[in-house]
């Protein structure tokens, strides 16, 4: 099936009152799981590469996009591409070349007016290239490299206020926001603000962005899609999942050196985990 872009996705879910769940591409295994998942589940998902994991192939998007371009247009389901977690300018810049229907710029680190002015500016560029550009405010933390964050200090969650003067300022697609989750989490314990949630629903007309997904529980997350998100990002669980199955088969079969025996299992627990979140999110 040909790529659909991910505001389409987006969009669609934020008017049907659903969320879209996004999960993240490291290697080949991770693309072909996530579409084998949204087969299974008869929805659609977002194929998403980061900035990390770009780094971990060298510093070249080509060949990483072109495999998930690859999946994704053999497959029945409907996916996009997005590329995630850009600091970097030239890499925002590869985007369009490389067949990303959209981008997040992540400017959240720096002070609040240098966000907006460093993030305005990538709108402008994307959208000129029909680029969907989705932003952070607040701090989300643990990222690789990031120092431990605690999601509930004071001062760290997305203030509606603020949200809806950067959204207006900026002029982006969608907006990650901080409500009580985590990157990198591998427990499912992340205990999320939905009081907040809602709020920053009724102050943004923008869809809203859950980073940190893999830390939230189900019931959490259903409550979260309910009370205003839309795109529900997922990264750790796959990796969860994919580890897990590999350290099970190699603790059976120590003489294994095919990695095809280990990885068959390992895409499998990745496809099973994309199909139960699709289930979560989008209900």
């Amino acid at each position: 099936m040909p790529l659909v872009s991910t505001g389409e996705l987006v969009t669609a879910a934020q008017e049907s009152g659903r969320g879209v769940a996004a999960f993240n591409v490291v290697t080949l295994e991770h693309a072909e799981a996530i579409a084998a998942g949204a087969e299974r589940a008869g929805a659609p998902a977002v194929l998403q590469i980061s900035e990390n994991a770009v780094r971990f192939h060298g510093g070249d998007l080509t060949a990483v996009a072109a495999a998930a371009i690859a999946v994704a247009r053999a497959s029945s389901a409907r996916l996009s591409l997005h590329l995630d977690h850009v600091e970097s300018e030239d890499l925002l810049r590869a985007a369009h070349p490389a067949g990303f229907s959209s981008v997040m710029f992540d400017a959240s680190k720096l002070p609040y007016g240098d966000n907006v002015k460093r993030t305005a500016e990538a709108v402008r560029w994307g959208h000129r290239r029909g680029l969907w550009i989705e932003a952070e405010l607040g701090a989300i933390g643990g990222k690789h490299g990031d120092a431990p964050l605690d999601a509930h200090a004071p001062g760290v969650r997305t203030d509606p206020a603020e949200a809806a003067a950067y959204a207006a300022d900026t002029g982006v697609d969608a907006l990650a926001v901080a409500v009580g989750s985590s990157h990198a989490m591998t427990a499912r314990t992340a205990s999320l603000d939905h009081a907040l949630i809602t709020r920053l629903k009724e102050a943004v007309s923008v869809p809203l962005v859950l980073h940190g997904s893999s830390g939230v529980p189900d019931d959490e997350l259903r409550r979260a899609v309910a009370a205003g998100m839309t795109k529900i990002n997922v990264g750790t669980a796959l990796n969860t999942a994919y580890t897990g199955a590999v350290r099970d088969f190699l603790a059976t079969d120590r003489a294994a050196v095919d990695p095809r025996t280990y990885l068959a299992p390992a895409r499998e627990a990745m496809a099973a985990t994309v199909e139960h979140f699709l289930g979560v999110v989008v209900g």
